[in-house]
Parts: C-alpha cells; sequence; structure tokens
C-alpha cells in the first residue's frame, strides 16, 4: 500500500503534461512557441509565424459554444480592436474540430484564428495540461520574436481580454 503522500506524489506527476522537447509542464518563458495552422474568419489557413514580428496571444481553451468558452471568445471579440490597435494577433486552440470551429466563429463573429488540435498535440508542445480530454484555460503571450513571453495560468474566462491588454500596457 502507497503512502499517502507517495500517492499524492504520483497523481500530480500524471498531472503535468510532457512536452515533444523534453520538457514538462507548461512552456518556461523565453522558449520558442510551437508553430501551427489555424483558419481565420475567411476559412484561410495561417499559421502562427506568418506573424513574426507582432506579438501573438495563444489562448487554449476547454470546448467551443460552452457558457465559459463563448464568454471568453466574446471579449477576446469585443476587444479584437484594441489588440489590432496594438498589434496584437489572438489565435484560439481547443481539441474541437475545423467543423466546430467554423459554426463557433460564425455563431459569435470572431475575427480571429481557431486552431483545431482534436489529437491534443499543439496542448502537448506548449505543455498546457488535459482533464478528460479539455484543455485546460492557459494562454501564452508570444513575443515579436516568437519566444514565450508572459503565461497566464489561471484565466478566469470574463476578464482574460482585459487581463492581457492590461499586460500588454
Amino acid at each position: 500500500m502507497l503512502s499517502r503522500s507517495v500517492a499524492a506524489g504520483l497523481v500530480l506527476a500524471a498531472c503535468v503534461a510532457r512536452r515533444p522537447d523534453g520538457g514538462s509542464g507548461l512552456l518556461p518563458l523565453g522558449a520558442p512557441a510551437p508553430d501551427f495552422p489555424a483558419r481565420d474568419a475567411s476559412g484561410k489557413v495561417v499559421h502562427l509565424s506568418d506573424f513574426g514580428g507582432s506579438p501573438r496571444l495563444v489562448y487554449f481553451y476547454p470546448k467551443d459554444e460552452t457558457p465559459g468558452c463563448t464568454k471568453e471568445a466574446c471579449a477576446f471579440r469585443d476587444s479584437y480592436e484594441q489588440f489590432r490597435a496594438k498589434h496584437v494577433i489572438v489565435f484560439g486552440v481547443s481539441r474541437d474540430s475545423e467543423e466546430s470551429h467554423d459554426g463557433f466563429r460564425a455563431a459569435h463573429s470572431l475575427p480571429f484564428p481557431l486552431a483545431a488540435d482534436a489529437d491534443g498535440s499543439l496542448e502537448k508542445a506548449y505543455g498546457v495540461p488535459s482533464h478528460l480530454g479539455f484543455s485546460s484555460r492557459v494562454s501564452f503571450f508570444v513575443g515579436k520574436d516568437g519566444k514565450v513571453a508572459h503565461v497566464f495560468e489561471k484565466v478566469d474566462p470574463v476578464v482574460h481580454a482585459k487581463e492581457v491588454l492590461d499586460m500588454i500596457e
């Protein structure tokens, strides 16, 4: 029988994401942000790397059309012009399919790219924990140099867009 502290350590170790780069946990500050494709509002495929020279926000969220995720996406939509004025490109990422993202984007007039991470490979590359097949709410602010400049680990979907804008200031 395992002691309570050993069992707790095993559970904690199981929750820490292993990244393909050999590290574990969330990407650290200064790490290169893994590139990925996403579809923008016009249906065009864009890559995170297409916007080199501009800061980017990569926000992971659990699921399209759920209350918290919809509030978060709509908050980014509502403040989208402020992000554009600061030359920040917003990317949303979840394990939903492209079809789900298309419907979510259309239903809420989302102007920014959404990436379908059905197999969880982006989640793993960024070290984002997953619970029951859903990504945790974590965001990465990527600097102009393509490296992680800030990590938002505990995201409140209602105020996250404002929190990011405040951090940029």
